[in-house]
């Protein structure tokens, strides 16, 4: 039989019970990089509404990977036993904690979206950013701040910063870890060459744009237990047609890099390196065809993310073959028992807790 929604699906000797995953999404919550009851009580409940897989939003490895100052980190043990109960609360509801190691680049030290998003200085609170090269974010509204480009011991030094992250990870009790290589960030920097301008090992072509990918995802898996898989993020396309950009195609030829490297499996969502990006009709599942596109291409499985609201597009996106997990964002926001829902409308058991099986009864 084909797997459907509901079908467990095993990486290494990790097991998620369902192909429904919560998909990263920050919260701009955290004190000093530290989880609040706010992240506990937003993932726990996802966890309890029959989520196969929680991942944590965007987290820190480094102070000035943060996109904003209330961004969750995981640079400090604070931190990480912040994020222990979490990861614990999670498993103990059936479900796999993930958490997404990230680095913001030169998105960072902005202020919360609800706050405008506008660039914060050092003077106000903020840091300095750093990108591949001097090339800033080009702000509508504000000034860009000046960007700091990484040298080839900066670089070193965010590797370090990776694998410190994903020990910390490890001992708070995490089973899956993602590598956030997407949407406009640090490693998807050095990705696109709208970004990474640079001569050396780490820019020009694509052997050199990758490599930091490559190394950051080969020395997370280096120290992530055998057992347990390593996710890495990607945006399939800057949605640039009209620039020297990075393509579906770039994206397929990574793939196939990072399964050399270890990874298990490749999360695939889009755009994000710069704010004239051409983005397609924003209907339901507009970022599928990506997904699809590299699981026929690369012997990886992936995740499909974008505008995935109903259970039945769920379960046909599984079923067809065309992603092995559906990570759901703002449907989660709507609804964090959305996968109780799910298993109604498709006549499937879930697995509810204890205190909730009265309202599993059709």
């Amino acid at each position: 039989m084909s797997p459907s929604l509901f079908s467990p699906l095993s990486l290494r000797e990790t097991t998620i019970p369902n192909r429904i995953g919560v998909s990263p999404m920050c919260q701009y919550s955290a004190v000093d990089g530290v989880a609040t009851d706010w992240h506990l009580v937003h993932l726990g409940s996802r966890a309890v509404g029959g989520a196969g897989l929680v991942m944590t939003e965007a987290t820190a490895v480094a102070p000035e990977g943060r996109i904003s100052p209330k961004d969750l980190g995981i640079w400090t043990d604070e931190q990480a036993t912040a994020l222990r109960r979490l990861a614990s609360f999670v498993r103990d509801q059936g479900a796999v904690p993930g958490i997404q190691l990230a680095h913001a680049g030169r998105k960072a030290s902005t202020r919360r979206p609800w706050e405008g998003g506008a660039p914060i200085g050092p003077a106000d609170g903020g840091w300095e950013v750093v990108a591949p090269s001097e090339v800033p974010w080009p702000y509508e509204d504000h000034e860009s701040p000046p960007v700091h480009a990484l040298s080839t011991a900066d670089i070193s030094g965010v590797v370090d910063d990776f694998v410190a992250a994903a020990e910390r990870a490890l001992d708070a009790g995490f089973l899956v870890a993602e590598v956030h290589a997407a949407h406009g960030y640090l490693l998807h920097e050095f990705l696109s060459p709208v970004t990474n301008r640079r001569t050396d090992e780490y820019g020009g072509d694509f052997a050199g744009r990758t490599r930091l990918v490559r190394e950051v995802t080969t020395a997370v898996r280096d120290v992530w237990p055998d057992d347990r898989p390593v996710f890495v993020r990607v945006s399939a396309t800057d949605w640039l047609p009209d620039r020297d950009s990075w393509t579906v195609d770039d994206t397929v030829r990574l793939a196939r890099d990072l399964a050399d490297c270890g990874a298990d499996l490749v999360d695939v969502s889009s755009g994000g390196i710069h704010p004239e990006q051409e983005l397609p009709d924003v209907g339901p599942g507009y970022q599928v065809p990506y997904a699809e596109r590299v699981r026929t291409a690369v012997d990886l499985p992936v995740a499909a993310v974008g505008a995935i609201t109903t259970a039945q597009h769920a379960d046909a996106l599984v079923r067809n073959g065309r992603a092995d997990v559906v990570l759901l964002g703002r449907e989660y926001l709507r609804d964090p028992y959305f996968t109780h829902r799910a298993a109604y409308e498709l006549g499937r058991d879930a697995a509810w807790p204890p205190q909730y099986q009265r309202a599993s009864r059709r």
